[in-house]
C-alpha cells in the first residue's frame, strides 16, 4: 500500500477524498445512484445485492499471505509513464527458476494520484506482474467486450492503483460465479481513458454538490435497489412539463405496495425485550409473551415501564432499527438509534430553510393546504346538504391560507379551519353521548374522544420522526412547528396533511364501528387516558389504516399509507435540496 501522503500537492486527492472503485462502478452504471450512495449515504438492499454479498463470502476475508511490496525500478525506454498505454510482459524467470506467485484475497490498496481506493477480491502477483481478479454474482454477458462497461471500468481502476503502486499490471480477470468462467480484461488505451475520464466527472459531480437527474424510462431502474429512494419516474414527473404534442406515459409502480417489516410494540409492564439468536423475544414476568425473527421488524416501540436488553439493544441498532420510548399514557419521548443519517448536505438544507422566513412559509403554505384540503374533503364525503356553508368556509380558508405572507396569519387560518373541521367531525361520530365531542383539547385530553385524537397523534408523530431521520432530516427542526425543547417538529409538520387522513380517520372507524367502548377509558382529576386494552384496539386500528392501500393522487399507482409517508419525506428532501420547486402534498380527492 501506498504510505499517505503528508502534504499533497493541492491537485492531488487527500486521502479523504479517495474514490471507491464499486462508487466508480456505480457512476458508470447510473450517476445518480452512485450520488445517491457516496455523497448522501443511501443504501438499502434487495434480493440482488444480498445474492451479490453472499457470492463474495469467501474472498470478504482476508488471506493471510503477506503481499511484498513491489520491485523498485527504472522503466524501460519502450515503457510509457502511466499514459494508459501497458508495458511490455517482463519475464517471470529469474537466473532459470519460476518466480514463485502469490494469491491474497480482500487487499485494499489506494492510488492518491489517480485519487482510488479499492478492495481488491483477490490479487494474483507473481514476481512484479500483478493481476486484480473481480468477482461477479451473475453469468458472461452476451457482449463482445464480454462483460459490462462498470465491471470493466471498476477492474481497470483497480489495474490503475496497482500500477500506481508499483507492479505491473496490464489486464484484470472477471470471474463470473454463474457461469464459473474468468473473462480477462486488458487495460488498453481506451479502457484506460474512459476509466479515468469517469473518475473525473464523478469527482465533478461531488464538487458540484447537485443529485444528477434520474434515468428516463430505464430499464436499469427496476433491478435497482435504492429505487424507492430515488423515484426516478415521480421525480421526473415532477420536474417535467410536458408540451402539448408529447405523450404523457404512465408511472411505473416501481415501489412495493408495502414495506415487508412491521413495527413491534411492547406495553405490558414489566416486560422486558430481549435477543435469541436471529429473533427478539418478549418476555413477561411469568412467561414468554412473543417471538419475532429480526427481519421482520422494521421498529420496537415501548410504552412505560418494558426494558430491552443491551445485546438486543445492540443488534437493532447494527440493522438500523429504531427503538421508540413512549409514556405509559402514549406520549412520545424519545428515539433511539444507530449512527445518524450520513447525508449532512440535507440537514445543512434543511437549517438553512429553518432560518429563512420565506422559504419556511412557502413549504409550510404546502403542509398546511394539503392538511386543510384533506380536511374538507373528510367532511364533504359524509356531509348533509345543509352543510354545504361550512364547506364552503372551509374553501374560502384555503384560498386565503394559499396566498398567506406570513407565518402568524397562516396559523391563524388553520386554528379557524381546525375549529371548523372539528366541529363537523364531531357530527361523523356514532358512539353515543360517551363520546360526544366539543373542540379539541389536550395535555391533557379531557374526554374519549381527545383521547384517542393524541393518541393516534402521537404514534403518527412517531412513524414520520422514523421516515424523516431514514431520510436523513433531523425530526427536530420544522418549517412551520418552530424549535421546542425534546419536540419533533417537522415530524410535527409533516404529519399535518396525514392527521385528517390516517389519525383522524382511525379514530372515526374505532368509535363508529364499536372497538373501543367507555370500559377503555379511565378518569382521574378530569384528565382521560386510555387503558391497556383500550391502547391495543388503536395500535391494531392505527396498523390497520396504515397498512390499507390508496391511489396516489400524482403517481396514480396504489400504495400503503405506511410507503406514502415515506415518499412524502423523500419529496421534501427533494425540494429542500432545490431539485423540485415546491412541495407536493399529498392531497385526497
Amino acid at each position: 500500500m501506498i504510505a499517505p501522503v503528508d502534504n499533497p500537492p493541492s491537485d492531488m486527492p487527500s486521502e479523504a477524498d479517495l474514490i471507491p472503485v464499486r462508487m466508480l462502478n456505480e457512476f458508470t452504471y447510473c450517476p445518480r445512484l452512485a450520488y445517491l450512495e457516496w455523497v448522501q449515504g443511501e443504501f438499502t438492499d434487495n434480493f440482488e445485492t444480498k445474492q451479490g454479498t453472499f457470492a463474495h463470502r469467501n474472498v470478504d476475508r482476508p488471506s493471510s499471505a503477506v503481499v511484498p511490496a513491489a520491485t523498485p525500478r527504472e522503466p524501460d525506454s519502450e515503457e510509457s509513464d502511466m499514459d494508459g498505454s501497458p508495458p511490455p510482459k517482463r519475464d517471470l524467470m529469474v537466473k532459470g527458476e519460476q518466480v514463485p506467485s502469490l494469491h491474497a484475497r480482500s487487499l485494499t490498496l489506494s492510488s492518491p494520484t489517480d485519487g482510488l481506493i479499492a478492495k481488491l477480491d483477490v490479487l494474483e502477483l507473481e514476481g512484479n506482474v500483478a493481476t486484480p481478479v473481480d468477482y461477479k454474482r451473475g453469468s458472461v454477458p452476451d457482449v463482445p467486450e464480454r462483460a459490462w462497461e462498470p465491471e470493466r471500468v471498476q477492474l481497470c481502476a483497480q489495474g490503475l492503483i496497482l500500477r500506481d503502486s508499483g507492479y505491473q499490471c496490464d489486464q484484470g480477470e472477471l470471474y463470473f460465479i454463474e457461469s464459473k468462467r474468468r473473462v480477462t480484461i486488458p487495460f488498453d488505451e481506451a479502457l484506460v481513458s474512459r476509466t479515468r475520464q469517469l473518475t473525473a466527472d464523478f469527482r465533478r459531480a461531488i464538487t458540484k454538490g447537485e443529485l444528477p437527474p434520474p434515468l428516463v424510462d430505464s430499464p436499469k431502474c427496476p433491478r435497482c435497489s435504492l429505487v424507492g429512494i430515488c423515484l426516478p419516474d415521480e421525480t421526473n414527473l415532477l420536474t417535467h412539463t410536458p408540451t402539448a404534442d408529447q405523450e404523457i406515459k404512465p408511472i411505473r409502480k416501481l415501489l412495493p405496495a408495502r414495506p415487508e417489516a412491521l413495527p413491534l410494540y411492547v406495553q405490558e409492564q414489566g416486560a422486558y425485550v430481549g435477543k435469541d439468536g436471529d429473533r427478539l423475544t418478549t418476555k413477561g414476568k411469568d412467561a414468554k409473551l412473543a417471538s419475532t425473527p429480526l427481519i421482520d421488524v422494521s421498529q420496537v416501540s415501548l410504552f412505560g415501564n418494558v426494558q430491552i436488553t443491551a445485546q438486543a439493544l445492540h443488534e437493532v441498532a447494527s440493522r438500523g432499527i429504531p427503538i421508540c420510548h413512549f409514556s405509559y399514557g402514549g406520549w412520545f419521548r424519545a428515539i433511539t438509534t444507530g449512527f445518524v443519517h450520513k447525508n449532512i448536505g440535507l440537514r445543512q438544507a434543511q437549517f438553512a430553510i429553518a432560518a429563512d422566513p420565506l422559504r419556511s412559509l412557502a413549504l409550510a403554505r404546502g403542509f398546511i393546504v394539503a392538511k386543510m384540503k384533506n380536511c374538507r374533503t373528510q367532511i364533504r364525503r359524509h356531509a348533509e346538504d345543509r352543510y354545504r356553508s361550512e364547506l364552503d368556509q372551509l374553501a374560502d380558508y384555503i384560498r386565503k391560507a394559499e396566498q398567506a405572507t406570513s407565518a402568524p396569519t397562516l396559523l391563524g387560518l388553520e386554528g379557524m379551519a381546525a375549529k371548523l373541521y372539528f366541529k363537523g367531525f364531531s357530527r361523523l361520530l356514532k358512539g353515543g353521548s360517551t363520546f360526544d365531542l366539543n373542540g379539541r383539547n389536550r395535555r391533557p385530553p379531557t374526554d374519549p374522544v381527545n383521547a384517542l385524537l393524541s393518541f393516534v397523534y402521537s404514534i403518527l408523530a412517531k412513524e414520520l420522526t422514523i421516515a424523516l431521520q431514514a431520510v436523513g432530516f433531523d425530526p427536530m427542526l420544522g418549517f412551520f412547528h418552530r424549535a421546542q425543547y425534546g419536540r419533533p417538529s417537522l415530524a410535527l409538520d409533516l404529519a399535518e396533511e396525514f392527521r385528517p387522513l390516517i389519525g383522524d380517520s382511525t379514530v372515526l372507524t374505532l368509535i363508529n364501528n364499536g372497538e373501543v367502548s367507555e370500559s377503555d377509558f379511565v378518569c382521574r382529576a378530569g384528565a382521560v387516558a386510555l387503558t391497556d386494552r383500550g391502547r391495543k384496539a388503536v395500535l391494531t386500528a392505527f396498523e390497520r389504516r396504515l397498512e390499507s392501500e390508496y391511489t396516489h393522487p400524482i403517481f396514480g399507482y396504489r400504495i400503503s399509507y405506511r410507503r406514502i409517508l415515506e415518499v412524502q419525506a423523500r419529496l421534501l428532501s427533494r425540494v429542500v435540496l432545490g431539485e423540485l420547486e415546491e412541495y407536493p402534498g399529498f392531497i385526497t380527492r
